[in-house]
């Protein structure tokens, strides 16, 4: 079982199976990957027959092409229930999502910068590419009137190397009186400067969407030509955007009555921040120990967390049951994010809805396929299978207690 496990992560059989061995050893040889992975396949055989097909003989490219008209079909289900026209332009489709998302109860209350710091910064730092991208005259009208989210998401695409590194160098002055919990923010760019950049950007990301973690923002590009799927990939891209800024802000809060805010700060910003935990060899990410916690994985832990950390602030949440508040038909895609086929050449196809949205909305042939979201949930998945075990997460909360507790740091 290690060795089909190990192909449909991507990983080198012999490395992979010496982590098992290493992970099986110090949780007491459960025997949780074998369990795994026979759940794997027995879900994925279940799906495949919801597709109507026979997973007995169904092929890697048989299994694509049936999973892309699939979301075609959500697709219509989606823009009907969103009340959008069936011919909408990509903007109206792209601000009915926002719409929804913005009137949506999810719980999306982020850890950011107050937009008066800010716009101090935006003041210090002169941005002259993007008062001339965006067409002001004036400096000081852009940062007064500009929303600040898109000012600087702007500055992020225009402005030179430069002033980007003076950008990371003031950040590293914030303190944590600099920020304030506040909900996400939605922003589509109506400005005529918008879409050229936009189309770069998307050309070379094969998404279009921007984030602005600083601000807890999400920018959504102007779309000139009509994308198979757009409403849809938009969605669960967002939602996975969502968890992703609100993994950086809960990690943030836990820091901030420790010194070199700033520069913690700036750190998040450059790479996904990690625990103190090393588990037979495996590091645990801070995005790997909010879904851990906030998918019910384990009980919350208050010694570590609070009073900073309250239990809403690691909640995590699921794109496909956002679709099926939408609509009911797409229940089809909950329980799919692990599930993989694998091919006549043990390469494996995706039935996680975040990898057939990209690539759908993308035209991607069979070769070109994009898995990887699948791989990454279900490397989490793996991980939380052992750590459910008392010893590997006693060793666990020992380590986040070393970590986080600020009485410990300040010894």
């Amino acid at each position: 079982m290690s060795r089909v496990l190990a192909q449909i992560m991507g990983a080198s059989e012999p490395a992979f199976k010496a982590q098992i061995m290493r992970l099986e050893k110090a949780a007491g040889l459960p025997g949780a990957d074998i369990r795994l992975m026979v759940e794997i396949v027995g879900e994925t055989k279940a799906k495949i027959r919801a597709l109507g097909l026979d997973p007995q003989d169904t092929t890697g490219p048989e299994l694509y092409e049936v999973l892309r008209t699939r979301l075609l079909q959500d697709e219509v289900r989606v823009r009907a229930s969103l009340n959008m026209r069936a011919d909408g332009t990509p903007a109206s489709v792209l601000e009915a999502v926002k719409d929804y998302l913005t009137k949506s109860k999810l719980p999306t209350q982020t850890f950011v910068v107050k937009q008066s710091a800010m716009r101090a910064i935006m003041k210090k730092l002169r941005p002259k590419a993007t008062t001339k991208f965006l067409g002001y005259r004036s400096m000081d009208s852009m940062i007064k009137h500009e929303p600040i989210a898109l000012l600087l998401a702007a500055s992020s695409l225009v402005e030179s190397s430069e002033w980007q590194e003076r950008r990371i160098e003031a950040y590293k002055k914030l303190t944590a009186s600099d920020f304030e919990t506040r909900k996400m923010s939605y922003f589509m760019p109506t400005s005529k400067r918008w879409p050229q950049i936009a189309a770069d950007f998307i050309r070379d990301n094969k998404h279009h969407l921007l984030s602005v973690p600083e601000l807890g923002a999400m920018i959504i590009l102007p779309v000139e030509e009509g994308i198979p799927g757009l409403a849809t990939t938009t969605l669960v891209l967002i939602v996975d955007a969502i968890n992703e800024m609100r993994s950086l802000s809960s990690y943030l809060k836990l820091q901030q009555v420790k010194p070199n805010f700033g520069g913690t700060f700036v750190e998040v910003l450059k790479r996904e921040p990690m625990t103190a935990a090393d588990l037979a060899g495996e590091s645990v990410s801070w995005k790997t120990l909010q879904w851990f916690y906030g998918k019910g994985h384990s009980a919350y832990y208050p010694e570590a967390f609070e009073p900073h950390v309250q239990p809403e602030d690691l909640s995590w949440h699921n794109a496909e049951s956002l679709l099926v508040d939408i609509h009911p038909a797409l229940e089809f895609w909950e329980g799919s994010e692990l599930l993989a086929l694998l091919d006549e050449k043990g390469q494996a196809v995706s039935m996680n809805i975040l990898d057939v949205a990209l690539n759908t909305c993308n035209g991607l042939s069979y070769g070109d396929r994009v898995i990887g979201y699948m791989r990454m949930s279900l490397g989490r998945e793996l991980l939380a299978r052992y750590l459910h075990h008392d010893n590997l997460q006693a060793l666990l909360l020992g380590k986040l207690d070393e970590q986080l507790m600020p009485e410990l740091v300040a010894d």
